[in-house]
């Protein structure tokens, strides 16, 4: 058996000896206490969508930004929050170039469970870096995936950007 280390799934483990939270993920993350944001993972927080780490992310830098609103209607979004969406899309691929100098971004949405959404209940966008050989034979033949960086270490690093993004748009320079 080959073993892989993966220290940042303990918090998940652990969890998985408790019940079971009610209701939706994603609400409950934008509904905590501001002061449990890093504890959560969450990067920023918008007036419509937030921005959100994901916890099994596909790369380093895996984000997602997700309305605030608890819905899985893509076509009834209404504008404002679907502009705001978009926009925090555009600013999460800005801030991951600036941080980890990707070769490429993939941007998507998963809508239904048909169409492969984990959490089919509440629309998020999925904002994942990638680089010239991040798909080796690990995940296509071994059905393993290796993500070099601790969620921590990625919010870390993250987290700053957003907080100097967000100070310039308070300012009006964005």
């Amino acid at each position: 058996m080959e073993v892989k280390f993966t220290p940042w799934r303990l918090a998940y483990i652990k969890k998985s000896d408790t019940p079971p939270e009610a209701g939706c993920v994603l609400c409950s993350i934008h509904q905590a206490d501001p002061a449990h944001d890093a504890e959560n993972l969450l990067l920023y927080r918008g007036r419509l969508c937030y921005v959100v780490q994901n916890l099994y992310p596909y790369n380093t830098g895996h984000l997602m930004v997700v309305p605030y609103a608890h819905t899985a209607d893509l076509p009834g979004l209404p504008e404002a929050t679907a502009q705001e969406l978009f926009r925090l899309t555009r600013v999460c691929v800005a801030l991951l170039h600036a941080e980890y100098q990707p070769h490429g971004v993939n941007v998507g949405m998963n809508i239904g469970r048909a169409a492969g959404a984990g959490i089919d209940a509440h629309l998020h966008m999925h904002v994942v870096p990638r680089w010239n050989g991040d798909t080796n034979f690990m995940p296509l033949i071994g059905g393993v995936k290796l993500v070099p960086e601790e969620l921590s270490q990625t919010y870390a690093r993250l987290h700053p950007r957003f907080l100097q993004w967000s100070a310039g748009v308070e300012a009006g320079v964005e």
